[in-house]
Order: structure tokens, then C-alpha cells, then sequence
């Protein structure tokens, strides 16, 4: 691929290469044009769309011979090539899962639930009958190993409001209770924090999470947006909540994190405080950190002209980390245009706006994932980051060294003017 600059990720999914395909045509069609100074044919290039469009819709189709459902992370069901294993082991199995999981291409997730159930919880019931400080890292170690791909579960989960069929959903509504703790998520907040508040402004000043008012490439900046989370946000959440007139949904999220926090308090008090560190604490502390490091990469580049299009204040991710092992979490623009987006339809979606995405000078990039998003803007490595964008429309044009400064521009943060003038006063903390 001459245009990028790294070799792609082995281990990128089937759907991520065709995507990365289609990108790497299109510039090269940009590169003839410019050698023969004339427009070249598109026939073929639209074709090869077309065709690609066409095999990424047939594999999430349930009706289509090329379906294929989501049943491990770490290796694709096409590789299991045991007509044994095929027949009696895996066919059987799918079957099973998908007929107690709510869309059919998500048998993956049975698959992730029966791995906590049978780990996870074991291991966290046994740390409080018998602790063993080696028990207890080994525990808190595995549960690093799982909370991308857990959190990325119920991403789908409080979206969907649910992952089962109908009616299993008195297990959709009970399980997050179980797990969400063991996972560093106190009850409920993901949910009114992500759906009932994030989406809602959408990276504007008024979100707790926004990004517009710190400097994203500044480590001091960092610390406060982090700080800010890690220890307000079971007052903030509330507090905004009610300034916009939404009581019930107040006393809802405080009165989940604060029974969450009682529930914790009375753990390490009254049963045991080594299993609740291990069992708990330190989950909740690491995942509060790495939910913010995610944010910060997720809309670390905030297009100075139009920092509210979804386009231009939020990013997309062709990797290994956030699509094969994370629900196609790379895809945020495509989640932000459509929160009630299927995990599974994301590449199928951004190839179909792809135009659009150009137009609107989208930033992709590739074989990064968003902790080294993060990294890489706190450290200021922005010819790194150049070298990851895959570069569409006008962008097609910069040197290196232009997408470099280009990505810069993007970290700048907006002053409370600025967001006057582009949000509105209602929004500014004018004096």
C-alpha cells in the first residue's frame, strides 16, 4: 500500500482490510490523476465498492449463504477449517447461542458471558472465601485482560437496551449488576452517563466529558480533565441533570452511584478489604482511567470551523484493538452519526458515506489504537500520527509534514469566546 506509511495489522479483521482496500484504491487513483494531470475512469474503483459493500451487508445477513455470526475474538469461525470441529462442536453450539441471543450475528457475546461466568465470578466468590494476595493480582490482571471487551458489550447493551431475546430479559436487566462492579463500573453510570448525557451533546461544553475546553496536547490539561471524572463525577452527572430540568434522571444516576459506593464501603468494612481491593477497587480505579484516556482519543481533534458536525469532533479507527476485540469500536464517527448503530454494520456504514466523509475532511486513521491516540497527542508526536492517517479528499494532497501540523490545529482548545460564537452564549462561561 504506497500511501501508508506502516504495514497494516496482520491480525486487522476481514471487514477492516476490505475497508482499507477500498481507501488504498481510491488513492491510487488520486496519484494517477495527478501523474496524467486528467480525471481517470471510476468505473472500476465503484465497482470494487459496490462489490465490497455487497459481501460486508451478505455477512451480517442471517438469510445471506455468506453469513457468517461473530462467535470468538481472537480467531474468525472461517479459519476452523475441522469438518469434526464444524459439525459437532461449533455449528451445534451457534445454534444454541443464537437462539437466546437478541441479533444473530452477536453469538459472541453468549460467548463472553459464559467466559465471565465461568472466571470472572469464581475467581472474585473465591477471593472473599479464602484470599491469596497472588490470587488477587492474578485476578485484578484478568480483569484488565477483559474490561475493553466487556465495557464494549454493554456499550451495545445500553444501546440496544439489552443483548438477549425478549425473553431472557430479566437476565439482561439483573447480569450488568453482577458484572458491571467486577468490570470498575459502579451501577447504572455507563448508562446515564453515555446515553442519557454523552450523546446528547455530543463533545459540546455542556458534556462532562467534552474535550473543547482543555488543551489535548498538554499533560497538565489531561490531569485536570481527568481529575475532574475521576473524583466529581458522582456529583456532576446529577448536577447537570438537574440544570437541564431532568430530576428523575438526577436521583436515578446519584442514587446508583451513591448505593454503588455504600455497597463498596460496606465490603471493605464489614467482609473482607483485601478481596474488595482486588475484587473491586482497583477495577473501578483503573477503568475510571482508561474510559478517560478513550475520550481524550476519541475527540482529541475538534475541527476549528465546524467543531459540532460529527464528522469533524470525533474520529474513526481501523485496528485491531478497538474493531477485532472491541464491537468495532474504532468506528466512533459512524457510532455518532447513529448511536443505534449495529456494531456489525459500522464498516458496512462508513464505506456508504465514504464521499461524505471526505467532503467533510473526517480524519481515519489506522493500526493505532485510542491509548496510543492519546499517547501520541500528549507527547506531540504528530508525524506519527500523520503516518497513520489514511488520508481522504483534500487531505490526499498534504505532504506529511501538512497532515502533521494539519492534526496539530485540531488539539487547540477553544476559548470561551469561540465557543460563544460557535455553540452559543447559553454554552460560554462568560465574564
Amino acid at each position: 500500500m504506497v500511501n501508508l506509511c506502516l504495514q497494516p495489522d496482520a491480525a486487522l479483521t476481514p471487514q477492516d482490510r476490505m475497508v482499507l482496500d477500498v481507501l488504498q484504491n481510491d488513492y491510487n487513483r488520486y496519484e494517477r490523476e495527478s501523474a496524467l494531470r486528467a480525471p481517470d475512469a471510476a468505473e472500476d474503483i465503484h465497482d470494487l465498492q459496490k462489490q465490497i459493500i455487497e459481501a460486508l451487508r451478505a455477512v451480517n445477513d442471517p438469510q445471506s449463504a455468506d453469513f457468517e455470526p461473530s462467535v470468538f475474538f481472537t480467531l474468525d469461525i472461517a479459519t476452523i477449517k475441522s469438518p469434526f470441529l464444524r459439525k459437532w462442536v461449533l455449528d451445534p453450539y451457534i445454534r444454541w447461542a443464537q437462539s437466546i441471543v437478541r441479533v444473530d450475528t452477536d453469538v459472541v457475546m453468549v460467548s463472553h458471558l459464559l467466559l465471565y461466568l465461568t472466571t470472572t465470578i469464581p475467581s472474585a466468590a473465591y477471593l472473599f472465601y479464602d484470599f491469596r494476595w497472588w490470587h488477587g493480582i492474578l485476578h485484578c490482571v484478568w480483569q484488565v485482560v477483559n474490561m475493553g471487551t466487556y465495557t464494549l458489550m454493554m456499550h451495545q447493551h445500553i444501546h440496544m437496551r439489552g443483548i438477549l431475546k425478549k425473553k431472557l430479559a430479566w437476565i439482561d436487566l439483573y447480569f450488568p449488576y453482577v458484572t458491571d462492579p467486577l468490570m470498575g463500573h459502579t451501577w447504572n453510570s455507563y448508562y446515564f452517563h453515555h446515553v442519557k448525557h454523552h450523546h446528547v451533546e455530543g463533545n459540546g461544553p455542556d458534556d462532562l466529558s467534552s474535550t473543547v475546553r482543555y488543551q489535548r496536547d498538554e499533560l497538565s490539561s489531561f490531569l485536570q480533565y481527568l481529575g475532574r471524572f475521576y473524583f466529581l463525577i458522582w456529583f456532576d452527572l446529577p448536577r447537570y441533570f438537574l440544570r437541564k430540568g431532568k430530576q428523575d434522571l438526577a436521583l436515578k444516576a446519584g442514587g446508583s452511584e451513591i448505593c454503588n459506593y455504600i455497597f463498596l464501603y460496606l465490603l471493605f468494612t464489614k467482609v473482607k478489604a483485601p478481596a474488595t481491593t482486588c475484587v473491586y477497587l482497583v477495577p473501578l480505579m483503573i477503568m475510571r482511567l482508561a474510559l478517560m484516556v478513550g475520550n481524550w482519543g476519541q475527540h482529541a481533534f475538534v475541527d476549528e470551523s465546524q467543531p459540532d458536525s460529527d464528522f469533524r469532533s470525533s474520529i474513526t479507527l481501523i485496528d485491531t484493538a478497538s474493531n477485532r476485540y472491541c464491537y468495532n469500536d474504532g468506528y466512533h464517527t459512524s457510532h455518532h452519526l447513529n448511536p443505534l448503530r449495529h456494531w456489525r454494520e459500522h464498516p458496512v456504514a462508513f464505506l456508504s458515506q465514504k464521499e461524505k466523509y471526505a467532503d467533510e475532511q473526517a480524519l481515519v486513521f489506522y493500526n493505532i489504537d485510542y491509548l496510543m491516540i492519546t499517547f501520541s497527542v500528549l507527547t506531540k508526536n504528530y508525524t506519527h500520527l500523520a503516518k497513520c492517517l489514511v488520508p481522504m479528499g483534500a487531505q490526499m494532497s498534504m505532504s506529511l509534514e501538512e497532515r502533521a501540523e494539519m492534526l496539530r490545529s485540531k488539539t487547540r482548545r477553544f476559548s470561551e469566546k469561540e465557543i460563544a460564537e460557535k455553540w452559543g452564549k447559553q454554552y460560554a462561561k462568560l465574564k
